[in-house]
């Protein structure tokens, strides 16, 4: 991973010289709380001008109208990269314990306030909303960074398959047999002990055929992160299960997440934090639909609805909500990431859903733009996207560093008061992303 500057520069990779006008509050004497930064936004941290609210449900105070803006300054009543932190790894929960779903747990979840149902755009938001006054701030028309996805991508994926059972382990081909007719390749995350036999022979098939495997836990019983040292033990095993599967990816089983103890894994990236975690056993969720770094792994965060969830919690078998969500995705040119057990649509109307799904999938890669990419893919441009750098060319910007031919020059500039993206070849913006403050 590349060392943290500015957050504005690790999310858009933009020359530091366009974030230079942020200046952050000395200190921040109030308790962490939420509060507002425009419509649509809520944070959680210090706050240096108001107490924050201690509930997300409670009024929160609009910290926008506290930014003053003046002389190429751009004051903040907070600091973003703590803010962000806070977001991405959770820390608004306050290490609220895990509990198994019931029925009261449930009453009224598409109620609660935070993080926002159906996705999450809290982190995303402030990005943008931050370099909209950036731009203001610094004179320019309009602000270079290197684009969020090759080849000039709209928007990115991915369908991720946890094996739970035996019997979800044997209907893996036939699913594969799906995957492959829309041409959309899959990673199959296994469990290694107690659920089932993992063969050699069962991962080479996985590979052979271009799909992808994962590490799904050690024995799913719930028990990944209960205490320190038995954690240790676990990922012990978990990292060898990984070298000998060849997997790069790993997700916790029931998405239980310590975000603490993440750099103990030897994966290149984690699966294990939903964008909104309001169906999930442990609640929170990363308020983000990008992927991000936490130490050297990088994050890929689960930004759509689960199966289960939806077919046993919500008792649905229509793609409307999935629908819903990679189309507000797709709005703001992110990550569409998707859990469908083998498991749980072995059952017409289950694979029905599934297989109008997957339609539905490669007509965004057809008609809208979106790379459909296994998350070692995603992995690998994210990376080299983190270590590329825009460069004086002329009158312009060039990109340099590894896989930098696939990477995009992108523009982010003003226009009706809202920040938008737009390509040198493409002189319409590609999304409307953000409002002013």
């Amino acid at each position: 991973m590349i060392p943290s500057t500015c957050p504005l520069t690790d999310y858009f990779r933009c020359p530091e010289e366009y974030t230079e006008p942020l200046v952050s509050p000395a200190s921040s004497p109030s308790a962490p709380g939420y509060f507002a930064f425009g419509s649509g936004t809520t944070l959680y941290g210090h706050l240096a001008t108001e107490h924050p609210a201690p509930a997300a449900d409670n009024p929160l105070h609009d910290a926008a109208s506290d930014v003053f803006t003046g002389d190429g300054e751009v004051r903040l009543p907070f600091d973003p990269a703590e803010i962000i932190a806070n977001l991405r790894n959770e820390a608004y929960t306050g290490g609220d314990a895990r509990k198994h779903l019931q029925k009261l747990r449930l009453r009224n979840w598409d109620k609660r306030p935070f993080p926002h149902w159906p996705v999450d755009f809290s982190v995303d938001n402030l990005h943008q909303q931050l370099l909209l006054l950036c731009l203001r701030a610094s004179g320019a028309e309009r602000i270079p960074f290197i684009w969020f996805w090759p080849e000039g991508k709209s928007a990115c994926a991915t369908m991720t398959h946890d094996i739970e059972t035996k019997v979800g382990r044997d209907f893996c081909d036939t699913l594969m047999n799906l995957d492959d007719s829309r041409g959309i390749k899959g990673s199959f995350t296994v469990i290694p002990e107690e659920r089932y036999e993992v063969p050699d022979s069962f991962i080479d098939s996985i590979h052979s055929r271009g799909h992808e495997v994962g590490v799904h836990d050690l024995n799913h019983d719930g028990h990944l992160y209960d205490n320190r040292e038995q954690f240790l033990e676990r990922v012990a095993k978990i990292n060898d299960y990984g070298r000998r599967f060849s997997a790069q990816g790993f997700r916790a089983g029931v998405l239980y997440r310590n975000q603490d103890w993440f750099d103990q894994f030897d994966f290149d990236y984690d699966e294990s934090v939903p964008n909104v975690a309001h169906l999930d056993p442990q609640r929170g969720g990363c308020c983000t639909v990008m992927p991000y770094f936490i130490g050297n792994l990088l994050e890929i965060p689960l930004t759509d609805i689960q199966d289960y969830s939806l077919f046993h919690i919500l008792n649905e078998y229509s793609i409307d909500i999935w629908k819903r969500q990679t189309a507000l995705i797709l709005a703001r040119n992110g990550l569409m990431s998707f859990i469908v057990h083998p498991d749980y649509i072995i059952e017409p109307r289950a694979r029905a859903t599934f297989e109008a799904l997957l339609d539905h999938l490669a007509h965004l890669r057809e008609n809208e733009n979106v790379w459909t990419a296994l998350p070692r893919e995603i992995n690998e441009w994210w990376r080299q996207r983190a270590a590329m750098k825009l460069v004086p060319d002329g009158s312009s910007w060039r990109i340099e560093g590894a896989g930098s031919h696939r990477a995009r020059l992108a523009w982010a500039s003003e226009q009706d008061g809202n920040l938008v993206y737009t390509f040198d070849s493409e002189p319409v913006a590609v999304r409307t992303v953000a409002q002013a403050c």
